[in-house]
């Protein structure tokens, strides 16, 4: 089946946006407050239908596809097809499937904080903050995870006048603790039934982008996994564009680089430009 020719005006300009998340979400945004004139498909993996999601689906341009998840890319023809056999047909793509724990969730993980991107630097922020309030003390913080997101974790939690205890060791459970926000668990226990105790617990572990669209379209990807991204979010691929936590830049997560409203509204600009040029900026890609 041979795609429809790219579009060649703004108006009738197709986006694709691979994934639903904060990344996909801030990125309609973007493009709905730059008024683009064009139409946007959303292709969710999700099941159930979020506040968050039905709100952009009532926008005109926007469609979104509920349990629909990408399974492959034809950049020849520029379409994308899903899980259940859909076909869509892209001017633009965009690939904002996010990233997953490397391993299964710690028992209790619900209960404690978590650090996985910049954007969760404010809400942890804000956390710590009641907690503080509550305590009438400097808190003291259990930090869970090694590599760069616990880094990030640690240096949020320090500048929150957070005590942090750091340990690469994984737990078995998280227990909750007795604030009366229930923002924050206090104590893990260890597989050999040791425990650290404290106010707060911050899980920062490893994760992995979901770059699994990337072979099926030809995209380079980074050696830890992610697809590797430029300076305007442009893949190895023309026509296709990585944000969030699916994208690589330098070898690191995106996620870990730029808050997700950042990353959004830059690309939203480059893919306004790039609909506005039509195809002879798409060859230049």
């Amino acid at each position: 089946m041979s795609a429809p020719a790219p579009s060649t005006s703004t108006s009738s300009t197709r986006i694709v946006i691979a994934g639903a998340g904060p990344a996909a979400q801030a990125l309609v945004t973007q493009l709905d407050r730059a008024r683009f004139a064009g139409s946007i498909t959303m292709l969710s993996n999700r099941d159930d239908t979020p506040e968050e999601l039905l709100e952009l689906a009532l926008l005109p341009q926007v469609s979104v596809r509920f349990g629909q998840p990408a399974s492959h890319i034809d950049a020849v023809n520029r379409t994308v097809a899903t899980a259940d056999g859909m076909e869509f047909a892209y001017d633009q793509l965009v690939i904002a499937t996010g990233s997953a724990p490397v391993a299964s969730p710690v028992e209790g993980a619900s209960q404690c904080l978590s650090y996985s991107t910049i954007d969760d630097a404010a809400r942890i922020a804000e956390a710590v903050g009641e907690v503080t309030r509550e305590l009438g003390r400097r808190p003291l913080g259990i930090l869970v995870g090694n590599g760069a997101a616990a880094g990030q974790a640690e240096a949020v939690l320090r500048a929150r006048g957070v005590r942090p205890v750091r340990t690469t060791a994984r737990p078995a459970a998280v227990v909750p603790g007795q604030s009366v926000s229930g923002l924050a668990a206090s104590a893990v226990i260890f597989e050999d039934g040791s425990s650290m105790s404290g106010d707060l617990v911050v899980l920062a572990e490893e994760r992995v982008a979901r770059d699994g669209l990337a072979s099926s379209a030809g995209l380079r990807t980074a050696a830890n996994g992610g697809i590797v991204i430029s300076q305007d979010f442009r893949t190895s691929v023309p026509g296709i564009w990585a944000i969030g936590d699916a994208a690589a830049f330098d070898g690191v997560r995106l996620g870990l680089l730029v808050a997700a409203a950042s990353a959004a509204g830059a690309c939203a600009t480059q893919l306004l430009a790039a609909a506005s040029a039509g195809p002879a900026l798409q060859a230049a890609a």
